[in-house]
Order: C-alpha cells, then sequence, then structure tokens
C-alpha cells in the first residue's frame, strides 16, 4: 500500500512475456545517475525480470511518481557497493547479490 511513496520502495509495473497481463510487484529501489538500480532479492530468475528483459523496460512508481524504464541490464556485484549501507546490510543478511540497472527514458 506504501510501497509507492516509501524511500527504497516502488512498485514496477511490467507485463508477462507470455500472458499479455500487467502485473505489479513491490520492489526495494534506489537512485542511480541515470536512473534506477532494484535488488533482485529472489534472483535473477524471478519471472519479473524475465518479462522487464523481454520488454525492454518497465514502469515505476517510487516517492509519488511514476517513471517509464528502458535498458535493462542485471548486474551481479556481491559487495552490493551501489547500495545505501542499511540496504546493503539487509542484501548480505539474505544472500542478494544482484540487482536490475534501468535507465529513464
Amino acid at each position: 500500500m506504501f510501497s509507492g511513496w516509501l524511500p527504497g520502495f516502488g512498485i514496477l509495473t511490467h507485463v508477462g512475456r507470455k500472458s499479455g497481463k500487467v502485473y505489479r510487484i513491490p520492489v526495494n529501489v534506489f537512485r542511480a545517475p541515470n536512473g534506477f538500480i532494484v535488488a533482485l532479492t529472489y534472483s535473477s530468475q524471478s519471472e519479473w525480470v524475465k518479462n522487464a528483459l523481454a520488454a525492454g523496460g518497465c514502469e515505476l512508481k517510487t516517492r509519488g511518481k511514476k517513471y517509464q524504464l528502458s535498458s535493462p541490464k542485471v548486474v551481479r556485484d556481491p559487495t552490493r557497493g551501489r547500495f545505501p549501507f542499511p540496504a546493503r546490510t539487509l542484501l548480505r543478511i539474505v544472500g542478494a547479490d544482484e540487482y536490475m540497472e534501468l535507465s529513464i527514458r
């Protein structure tokens, strides 16, 4: 309910590559120089990741604003260096060392 407004959270909207159905999921998201990075807490094998890659982008609502995102790229980074310290610590605890980088269209 509050994911689209709270810092560090967002609602990602993507379209199923097989079903064509629209899906909305809560994600951990952080600003990057040209767009956003999304923590892949359930790995790059998640269906939403595959859908965003296949579509070449998705929509994100964070802090009350909507963004059209493109050029999705999955990055593996065991240091989790692009995340703020508290997020880096939590991601280390859950074993998440991948993120998706997306550009603002």
